[in-house]
């Protein structure tokens, strides 16, 4: 595919599981309809991809099987974070390996690293591969956040084409631009604050709703990029509903719900998430058939 410029709307891909093991068809089959739903780019094993959870065998193969679908229609980004520094190098090199655009690398959790510590895990990914990188910044997960001034250093290596933001924290967007010494394409992590983090400097969004209505939300992203906000916010509206019920739960829970309801796949997830609660079903399924989706 050449030089990749992540733009857009990015689905971060769910994981569908059948008896327990990752069901490969209906994967494939969501991927291709994300696709012809005209998404401008596919995360497969993120965290809405369930990846923690997945074994290394796995985790490769959904990378794989994603690639293997896309063809170079649309740019692939490999979820391939971990907390172990080494780990993360063998999972980056095999979606090298196997044709991805670029890797998504989340801060590494639970370890609770200095920012120094934080540079040197990404330097020592960026250069033990030629991917393009993403940094994957979300403290509500990792319970590290990744200063503007370790962010800005990492920008300076050559690899690293970008930043994913998931602190729902506007400001961000700001005080990171006043500090790059180089352009990087930023990315949302949450669909809510989209439009208003592109207009702010960003440049799309890795998106959980995109999972449910992949055309809008590449709608609504194709109207930023144009400048068009007033259109971007008209198209949002309706959705304000389906963003907040996807975190009704703990996602992927939600998202997965929805996905069944739609037809796409099993809503099973793995321990230790477990599925909807009742009351979360009913959530999920009243916000979908007010949208007319069912």
């Amino acid at each position: 595919m050449g030089a990749v410029t992540f733009k857009g709307i990015y689905t971060a891909l769910i994981t569908p599981f059948k008896d327990g093991k990752v069901d490969e068809q209906a994967f494939q089959s969501f991927v291709e309809w994300q696709i012809n739903e005209g998404v401008h780019g596919l995360v497969p094993c993120g965290t809405t991809g369930e990846s923690p959870t997945l074994t290394h065998d796995e985790h490769n193969r959904v990378v794989a099987l994603c690639i293997e679908v896309a063809k170079g229609r649309v740019p692939v980004m490999a979820g391939t974070g971990s907390n172990s520094t080494d780990e993360a190098i063998m999972m980056t090199q095999h979606a090298q390996k196997a044709g991805a655009d670029g890797a998504l690398i989340v801060a590494p959790y639970y370890n609770k690293p200095t920012q120094e510590g934080i540079y040197q895990h990404y330097k020592a990914i960026h250069d033990a591969v030629d991917l393009p990188i993403v940094i994957y910044n979300i403290p509500g997960r990792s319970v590290i956040n990744i200063t503007d001034d370790t962010l800005a250093r990492l920008s300076e290596l050559p690899r690293i084409a970008g930043v994913k933001d998931a602190t729902g924290d506007l400001a961000r967007v700001y005080t990171l631009r006043s500090k790059l010494k180089k352009p990087l394409q930023l990315l949302s992590g949450e669909d809510m604050t989209a439009i208003a983090f592109n207009a702010s400097g960003g440049h799309g969004c890795i998106s959980v709703t995109s999972n449910i209505l992949p055309k809008l939300c590449a709608q609504i992203q194709e109207a930023c990029l144009a400048g068009d906000y007033a259109k971007a916010l008209k198209l949002n509206d309706p959705l304000v509903a389906l963003h907040n019920v996807m975190f009704c739960e703990t996602s992927p829970a939600p998202v997965k719900y929805a996905a069944a309801l739609l037809g796409k796949c099993q809503p099973d997830v793995r321990l230790p998430l477990v599925m909807l609660s009742d009351e979360g079903k009913k959530h999920v399924s009243d916000v979908l058939n007010k949208m007319r989706l069912l």
